[in-house]
């Protein structure tokens, strides 16, 4: 027998115990009958019962207070005497001076708590077994009310459904009946916590998730965003609404991102006992400054997915390979960061496992994610100034989460041959792995760690159709660099469940410029024609016209003081020149303007290689302002200056100052201090300010870099924020159409843009005509019924003037006049008034029926056709994408790249020349050099040049990635010439060699040659 071969067997199940389910297939049969509340609290209790919940008949503090104490005694195997339990329950877990978030830290971080027994001596008590989560047992009781005695002030409440865990209330679930608006349970608990929650020992404010459903739909969400709900509410009117309310509760669903929303199908699977139990010890993080986020299932799926990963490879030994890794596809603003901290959280507690490293890509990136990482927890991950730190901190066992980026762990890594840490199991995450690490420094990593998991984070992958022609073709895509797609939560899916808005997008048509197609033309040419004087004012003229519209500062209210409403926006153009251009014609425009009313306007850039980058990237801008041209430098330390002088700080462009003038620009980016800041590259990856609601765009933008740029815009922050303002200077719709579909998914069935403006104003017209007839201004509207009406309709009219005010043509369209407008909203407000007044009342208060779009919250509905036929079209043209010819893939990198365009007879004259079996790269090298080389020597013949002179100013342009026409060096190339000679030919001949040397700097800049950076298609 010895001679068989040994079978090999893969896993098939990975884990029983997946917290989110892989695939949820609904029950055929649907009920046909009437459903009350009640029947719909049986149906749900009925579920958890036979999940193993037990259920309590409790209704009084008393019984629940004694069922506590037998629960704890059970989990811990200790019998409390009853001088024991008084003290432990008044001093470790009822004390009166806790408030919610003590209580929401003792369940999260806290969790063991001292006994001191009758003899002095001490024990450990849990609340919770975080270790072992099948310890803790389940219970649910209903109808638990707390009476006028208990609560002294607290007003007499029923609350619905309790989910107790060891006894005390952690999940807490308020149910309508089917057909009632979602939000109604929402308001209710609202109510509960502000009348009741706190009475009696307290007990209710453990509770750290809340659950509303109207057994049709269900959400889940945190007490915090309860709790910051509740502290807005009773704040000021002017207090900004941040990011909470009623946006922030999320659907659950299953690892295919479809929404499990019917109460039963939840039941069975977010209250299925590990996912449960899983959600509250594991997905949850308790924030540095105390707040309570709960995971949505797709970051728990992507986190789960990694660590079985991780198991499964070091069972298999297959430690150091592409298989031991994959990636994780969530799009823009979804939430990434979080996701990656908890992976690497718990990555880092795995026995195996000795280094977690997480990799990003800039030193802005390591800064951001570095005070996201604080935020999550203190200190749990390093950070690191320079590679000598890194090193220290590789060497320090204590050192679990080390952040750095590509660029110094390549340098550690070049320095250190045969250093200890790459015999070590090393967990690499690469944050946005889209970019740098397809290059040498990804080869050199995996070099050099022997047994290394790893794994990549992207809202953007490259896939085969977006690779470029250009790098490893070992790496082309995410998948070759990082194994196979771990999970994928696209844009569609993250519009759909509303954790990212829609993008609606205007093309302005600013200039007849047409597509510069012929490849004489270069296209510095099409951007010189872009930069027009008269085409940049207009767009100026324009943008600061449409400013208030677009970002939403109704002058109505600002109530007379600085415009605190609204959002705030960037302007991306295409180079450092345009930037400078843009900045000079804002201050101009402006400057005729009274103070309160100018715009507030920075300006950020620095030294990147290229504009604009083959592959449809954007083009990474480091710190690096010592590499700018005097001139760029000294402009953009005038505008620093204009900032000094508005904010009263004291940046400049030294090298740390630099660094903290981007922090602080971008902290007041975040607190919508400054209106607009104009960016080349900066600020359109990778950062986020939910403030933000606008982008202008006069600036190529393709497939990954089109996607990223527009997601600055479309974060959550209040229901006034309906989607992403793009507003776009260059026709940009193919390119659109494009991004969209590669990055929407296979299954896609939705899109991301608005439904046109006709559709939106019939309605707004109907609805009004309706107003106008039924509630004609000046007569009061009398009788609950009829109140309820105009709240419901006044309401509709709101969210449709929202959406319809950010479109051009809803100007001067408006059916109620300004006067009718007002007046109207004085009898809603009223009512709404009204309806609150009753707070301390005995009777129900009405507001549980009603809702109030008093934030105009109505998130814009999605045209869900769109999206499914650009990705079909897109297939039917191209295939699937796995595998093309690559000729075909070169042409179409080419032609759609402005910098590449003027060099196409290049490339195509390289793909014909290439050789069978030669190293690709070393070929291209040769070839350029040749070729670059010939096509000087015809320019210095041709214009009699000084050739050594001539090189050295070729080399200095190439190095520095600009012609530099002005001053000497010019003057040395020419030839020496009388300036007074009879044909005064000097200066058309100085003309005639800058326009020869700037054609050919144009051709062959970004294509390497030699030890020149590579950063077109080397």
């Amino acid at each position: 027998m010895s001679d068989v071969t040994p079978r090999k067997y893969d896993p098939i199940a990975v884990s029983s115990e997946s917290t989110v389910v892989a695939e949820y297939i609904p029950d055929a049969v649907g009920a046909g009958s009437y459903q009350s509340e009640a029947e719909l609290e049986r149906e749900l209790i009925r579920l958890l019962e036979s999940q193993a919940y037990e259920y309590l008949p409790i209704t009084s503090e008393t019984q629940l207070v004694a069922n506590l104490r037998a629960q704890l005694e059970a989990l811990n195997s200790v019998t409390f005497s009853d001088a024991e339990w008084e003290q432990f329950f008044s001093e470790r877990i009822a004390s009166s001076n806790d408030t919610i978030v003590e209580k929401t830290v003792r369940i999260q971080e806290d969790h063991v708590q001292l006994l001191k027994r009758d003899d002095g001596s001490v024990k450990n008590i849990l609340l919770i077994d975080k270790q072992n989560i099948h310890n803790n047992r389940l219970q649910v009781i209903n109808q638990y009310e707390i009476g006028q005695s208990e609560g002294g002030s607290a007003r007499s409440n029923r609350y619905d459904v309790t989910v107790l865990v060891n006894g005390l209330p952690i999940v807490h679930i308020e149910l309508k009946r089917r057909g009632v608006d979602i939000r109604e349970a929402f308001n209710q608990i609202d109510r509960y916590q502000r009348d009741s929650f706190w009475a009696g020992s307290g007990l209710f404010e453990y509770v750290q998730l809340f659950v509303i459903s109207n057994g049709t739909l269900t959400k889940y969400y945190s007490n915090t965003t309860r709790r910051q709900h509740l502290s807005e509410a009773a704040g000021s009117k002017r207090v900004r609404k941040t990011s909470n309310s009623f946006e922030f509760t999320s659907w659950w669903a299953d690892a295919q991102n479809k929404p499990i929303q019917d109460l039963s199908a939840f039941a069975k699977t977010f209250f299925a006992k590990h996912a449960l139990l899983n959600i509250l010890t594991k997905y949850c993080v308790l924030t540095a400054d105390r707040m309570l986020l709960v995971m949505r299932p797709y970051q728990i799926v992507a986190t789960e997915r990694i660590l079985q990963k991780i198991d499964i490879s070091t069972n298999y030994k297959t430690l150091g390979t592409v298989a031991a890794g994959g990636y994780v596809w969530h799009t823009t603003g979804s939430g990434k960061t979080l996701t990656s901290f908890k992976a690497a959280q718990l990555a880092s507690k795995l026995p195996s496992v000795d280094k977690v490293l997480f990799v990003v890509d800039r030193k802005d990136l390591d800064y951001q994610t570095m005070r996201e990482y604080d935020r999550f927890e203190k200190g749990a991950a390093n950070s690191n100034a320079s590679t000598a730190v890194l090193k220290k901190q590789l060497e320090d066992p204590g050192a679990r989460i080390i952040i750095t980026t590509i660029q110094k762990l390549s340098t550690f890594i070049a320095a250190n041959k045969g250093h200890a840490i790459y015999d070590g199991h090393v967990v690499i995450i690469f944050d946005e792995c889209h970019r740098s690490q397809f290059g040498d420094m990804h080869t050199a990593i995996t070099k050099a760690f022997k047994r290394y998991n790893l794994f990549g984070f992207t809202g953007t992958p490259i896939f085969a159709a977006n690779s470029g022609s250009g790098g490893n073709p070992q790496l082309k895509t995410t998948e070759q660099a990082f194994g196979e797609k771990l999970h994928t939560y696209t844009i569609v899916d993250a519009i759909t469940d509303k954790n990212v808005l829609p993008f609606r997008i205007d093309y302005v048509n600013t200039i007849k410029v047409g597509n510069v197609v012929d490849k004489q033309v270069s296209a510095i040419d099409t951007e010189k024609a872009l930069l027009a004087p008269e085409r940049i004012s207009e767009i100026v003229k324009y943008t600061l016209e449409h400013f208030d519209q677009k970002t939403k500062r109704a002058e109505h209210d600002t109530l007379g003081e600085r415009r605190v409403r609204g959002f705030n926006a960037l302007f991306a153009t295409a180079s450092i020149d345009a930037a400078r251009t843009y900045y000079n014609h804002f201050q101009l425009q402006q400057e005729s303007l009274p103070s309160d009313k100018r715009l507030k306007i920075g300006l950020i850039y620095s030294y990147g290689a290229n504009d604009a980058v083959e592959d449809g990237a954007l083009d990474e801008e480091g710190f690096d302002t010592g590499a700018l041209s005097m001139d760029a430098r000294s402009f953009l330390e005038d505008a620093i200056q204009d900032y000094n002088d508005m904010f009263g700080t004291s940046f400049d462009t030294s090298a740390d100052r630099f660094q903290n003038y981007y922090k602080d620009l971008s902290l007041r980016l975040k607190t919508r201090e400054i209106d607009l800041v104009i960016v080349v590259n900066m600020f359109l990856t990778g950062f986020d300010a939910t403030t933000l609601n606008t982008l202008f765009v006069d600036k190529n933008l393709r497939a990954h870099g089109l996607i990223q740029a527009y997601s600055r815009t479309n974060r959550i922050l209040n229901s006034v924020k309906t989607y992403g303002n793009i507003v776009s200077f260059r026709d940009l719709e193919e390119e659109t159409n494009d991004a969209i579909a590669l990055f929407g998914n296979k299954d896609a069935r939705g899109v991301v843009l608005l439904k046109p403006y006709g559709e939106y104003y019939n309605d707004y017209a109907e609805k009004v005509t309706e107003l106008l007839s039924t509630f004609p201004l000046g007569q009061p509207i009398i009788g609950e019924a009829a109140q309820k009406e105009f709240i419901a309709l006044f309401g509709a009219i709101l969210r449709l003037q929202n959406i319809l005010t950010s479109f051009d043509e809803f100007t001067g369209s408006a059916i109620l006049t300004d006067r009718q407008g007002q007046d109207y909203r004085s009898v809603y407000l009223d009512l709404y008034a009204e309806f609150r007044k009753d707070k301390d009342a005995d009777k129900e208060q009405i507001n549980d029926d009603v809702v109030f779009e008093i934030e105009l919250i109505k998130q814009v509905e999605i045209n869900v056709d769109y999206i499914l036929m650009l990705v079909q079209k897109y297939r039917d043209e191209r295939g699937d994408g796995d595998d093309k010819e690559i000729r075909a893939e070169i042409s179409r990198a080419v032609d759609a790249s402005p910098t590449l365009r003027n060099k196409k007879d290049l490339i195509e004259d390289f793909v014909d020349s290439l050789s069978v079996d030669g190293e690709i790269d070393q070929e291209w090298r040769a070839f350029i050099a040749a070729k670059r080389g010939a096509e000087l020597e015809t320019i210095i013949t041709d214009e009699n040049l000084r050739p050594d002179e001539t090189r050295v100013f070729v080399e200095t342009a190439f190095r520095d990635g600009q012609i530099r026409t002005s001053g000497t060096a010019i003057t040395k190339v020419l030839p020496p010439v009388s300036r007074f000679s009879a044909d005064g030919g000097h200066g058309e001949k100085k003309q005639r060699v800058i326009q020869k040397l700037g054609a050919f700097f144009e051709r062959f800049f970004g294509l390497s040659a030699g030890g020149e950076s590579a950063d077109g298609l080397s």
